[in-house]
């Protein structure tokens, strides 16, 4: 049926995503998963590799903290890197010029989840 959804994309429940918010997920198996995250921002929700494009380390120290305090821009903690909620582009830092690999994700019955089209492994 067309309609269904493959619970092996869910990354969460919509309504267990803060607005503004961001929630971390790994997905697939292996040595080499897939670990992204989601943002959500109004009724828009962003999804990208948790990779830090200047130095290749996750974004986040703490589960889910990929938010600035006020949660209006995604912050690397390791060198202070800020980057758009909504395109993923580096607005300072280190990385200026660069940006977050973007994931598609798509709300779906009241669910967060990943496109089929992306692959369950670590795309670095």
């Amino acid at each position: 049926m067309a309609d269904e959804i493959d619970t092996t994309r869910v990354i969460c429940p919509l309504h267990e995503l803060a607005d503004p918010g961001a929630r971390g997920f790994t997905m697939g198996q292996g040595e080499w998963p897939l670990k992204g995250f989601v943002v959500r921002q109004g009724g828009h929700v962003y999804g990208y590799v948790n990779y830090c494009p200047h130095a290749g380390f996750p974004l986040n120290w703490q589960p889910d903290q990929f938010l600035v305090p006020g949660g209006n821009t995604i912050r690397c903690v390791m060198h202070g890197a800020l980057f758009e909620m909504e395109t993923g582009s580096c607005l300072s830092g280190p990385c200026l010029g660069l940006g977050l690999q973007r994931l598609p994700v798509h709300v779906r019955h009241g669910y967060v989840l990943l496109d089929d089209s992306v692959p369950l492994r670590d795309p670095n």
